[in-house]
């Protein structure tokens, strides 16, 4: 049966709609078109996933998603103008509508589960149209239970711009008020523990002497400060050699198998490649589009001893698609290290994702007890991805005060941003798999990604998945007062107080404006009375440096879903409803309760007479009903903080455990029971603890191919 948009319409009334819808997704209005800039306007919708329709321009560039239903009228309506008679009767499988683009069939599959999820078409056009105003395209008060729709805003008119305009004003005075409360929250609870310090050192203690590596972080200070003294030194030495022409001191630290190029006092800056210097590596940024159009940075970490550098223009973002054919291949000749490292002495690519409010800068705060670096000086080939606007917003043709440049949430940095970061690193490395090490957020992109309904294929390029305090079950910290408030205010609302393009964007502001001392001491003061953590654990000589990479710009409907009345607060799961998490807990406690009875009575085989057909067993066939993952999902590893009050890792872990994701191999879980969410990166003894199982686990769970080409790391001979 042929779809259609209504009654039989003549080719020329095809071409006057086509024209309106087109211009309702074009960058400009057309009216304001100048020259060269037709070719912004839109001309066909892109299916990336079956919901996930991206605008594709006359040159070949893309915007951001859109509805599918909007979606779907672009591409009839261009079908009937081109008499291509794409919605044709020729049938598919299924009974479908034969239709040119890659997930067409999908879609109207997915027709039925859209309306249920989104609501009635109609009120959905009527609040969310791109010619709507901005009052009007405010997300519906109820909305999709795990992924509501985003708001689509059509291309910038004099209402729109007003309206903007009204949403920046209201947002920065009352998101700055929210800020502001939460400063002076911290700063209060930081009263106490200053009077208790204050005593303790009139007692002639030190406060410091009851921290669990109190020992250790005093040895690693005495070694950064006699470090930074040998630095200056040499450097005076280098200078003096340099105009005697004697080459012995230049020599001496060439043959190092790690030489430092940077040292001295830290300065307390937000340059990955300065740190990286600091350890003897050093860094160089790819830009990556996504296939929404976004610009986003990747870092590879090298040995400058082993790798030479690769041209801008070769760093620079390429065409939106990806896993192109014959990527792979091209890579082994062509990428940046493909083309450097030969057969037998290749690295085998590690991808590392960050987590919420944070860049992959996270991941080099500690100088050679940073996972980055630990990685890369073990052997491999490590790249650290970072997820859309980050420290600088960018995009092929949205400028950042374009409201269609925030609109995206979790399904986005994953189904978008996670997939053009692991095709690129494959791409300049030559290999058909990578390792993927993921903290807190980037776990959650990963996991939405990787589900059945969003982008399963993606797993077919992951040959494991390492996530370091796994969050898809939300902890008790979602109950404190500030996201109870966030909480309870409406959509429309949420809005008003924190706009609609970033969220609390002054955050960035005072991270350009304020000594880095003085930042980095706020930011851990702030964090800690957000997230409830500690520094307990971290080397507190580096703690400053560890807050230079955070926060960076999220939008704000990211964090509405995070924070939102209807999304990841409520719900308090990524991928099922609170209905379903409470039926599975009533299932759990049942058949622990059966298993408890069945054990008690194993002596007699029997179970209790009440209970004789309700043997725990008979529940194994349906307990993956509900599963997430199908059969391309990749091995898991989980490393889980125990003392996480952000979010419960051992839920998740349980859910393996009990079978609900038949598919799901988990090759290495440990629980930390004294560690808290951010102790897996930043621990003194997170090295011990997590690096080496995770350089291990990447190696085992490598493929023989890929482990023929490849330098063995660092003690996994024999793995």
């Amino acid at each position: 049966m042929a779809t259609s948009l209504g009654p039989p319409k003549s080719k020329a009334e095809s071409a006057i709609q086509f024209a309106t819808q087109s211009e309702q997704l074009s960058l400009l209005p057309h009216g304001q078109q100048h020259e060269h800039a037709g070719a912004s306007t839109a001309v066909e919708a892109k299916f990336i996933t079956p919901l996930d329709p991206v605008v594709e321009t006359a040159s070949g560039d893309r915007l951001p998603a859109i509805p599918v239903q909007e979606a779907r009228k672009l591409n009839q309506l261009k079908d009937e103008v081109e008499e291509r008679g794409a919605y044709s009767d020729v049938p598919v499988s299924g009974g479908l509508p034969q239709k040119a683009g890659r997930f067409e069939a999908d879609v109207h599959r997915h027709e039925a589960d859209e309306q249920t999820l989104h609501g009635d078409a109609e009120s959905r056009n009527a609040s969310s149209g791109a010619g709507a105003s901005l009052r009007n395209a405010i997300p519906p008060t109820r909305t999709s239970p795990l992924f509501p729709p985003l708001p689509l805003y059509g291309p910038p008119t004099t209402m729109r711009n007003l309206h903007c305009l009204s949403f920046r004003i209201s947002s920065f005075f009352l998101s700055l008020g929210f800020l502001a409360v939460i400063v002076l929250g911290s700063a209060f609870t930081s009263i106490p523990l200053m009077f208790r310090h204050i005593g303790l050192r009139l007692q002639f203690k030190n406060p410091d002497a009851r921290r669990p590596f109190h020992d250790e972080e005093t040895r690693r200070q005495t070694n950064r400060d006699e470090e930074n003294k040998n630095w200056q030194r040499r450097r005076k030495r280098r200078r003096s050699a340099a105009k005697s022409g004697d080459n012995n001191e230049e020599d001496a630290a060439n043959s190092a198998e790690f030489t430092p190029t940077e040292g001295g006092k830290d300065p307390l800056i937000c340059d990955v490649g300065y740190y990286a210097r600091r350890v003897g590596l050093d860094v160089e940024e790819f830009k990556v589009q996504t296939e929404d159009g976004f610009i986003i940075a990747l870092w590879h970490v090298y040995n400058p001893k082993e790798y030479i550098p690769v041209s801008a223009e070769h760093r620079d973002h390429r065409s939106p698609e990806v896993f192109k054919n014959g990527f792979v291949k091209d890579g082994e000749t062509n990428g940046a290290s493909g083309s450097q490292y030969r057969n037998g002495d290749r690295r085998y690519p590690v991808l590392l994702v960050h987590g919420l409010l944070q860049s992959a800068g996270a991941y080099c705060t500690n100088d050679d007890d940073s996972l980055a670096f630990f990685l890369c000086k073990s052997g491999y080939d490590v790249w650290l991805g970072n997820n859309r606007c980050g420290f600088k917003p960018e995009h092929k043709l949205l400028q950042p005060n374009d409201p269609r440049m925030w609109a995206w949430n979790i399904r986005q940095m994953g189904v978008l941003d996670l997939p053009a970061l692991v095709s690129r690193v494959l791409g300049e490395t030559g290999f058909e798999k990578l390792g993927l090490v993921c903290h807190s957020q980037g776990t959650t992109e990963t996991f939405v990604a990787l589900a059945k309904e969003q982008r399963p294929d993606l797993g077919n390029r992951i040959s494991v998945f390492c996530a370091l305090a796994p969050a898809a079950y939300a902890g008790p910290l979602i109950g404190k007062m500030y996201f109870k408030f966030m909480r309870a205010i409406s959509p429309g609302m949420f809005r008003v107080f924190f706009g609609i393009h970033s969220f609390i964007p002054f955050m960035m502001d005072m991270h350009s404006l304020l000594p880095g001392k003085l930042y980095g001491a706020m930011g851990y003061r702030v964090f800690s009375f957000l997230f409830n953590w500690t520094d307990d654990r971290w080397d507190q000589g580096l703690r400053d440096r560890m807050f230079q990479f955070a926060p960076v710009y999220v939008s704000a409907e990211s964090m509405r879903w995070w924070l939102g009345r209807e999304c990841f607060a409520k719900q308090k799961c990524i991928l099922s409803t609170r209905e379903e998490n409470k039926q599975e807990d009533e299932e759990d406690e049942s058949e622990d309760y059966l298993n408890e009875d069945y054990y008690v009575d194993k002596n007699t085989h029997s179970l209790p007479s009440e209970r004789a057909n309700a043997q725990p067993e008979n529940s194994a066939s349906s307990r993956g009903r509900t599963a997430w993952y199908d059969e391309q999902v990749p091995p898991f590893a989980l490393w889980i903080a125990g003392s996480d009050a952000l979010v419960d890792g051992s839920r998740l872990l349980r859910r393996f455990e009990r079978g609900r994701e038949p598919h799901v191999r988990v090759v290495h879980s440990k629980v930390i029971p004294e560690y808290e969410h951010l102790d897996v990166i930043w621990a003194m003894d997170m090295i011990e603890q997590v690096g080496k199982e995770v350089r291990e686990v990447i190696w085992k769970t490598a493929s023989p191919e890929a482990k023929a080409t490849c330098r063995v790391p660092s003690e996994c001979d024999g793995l």
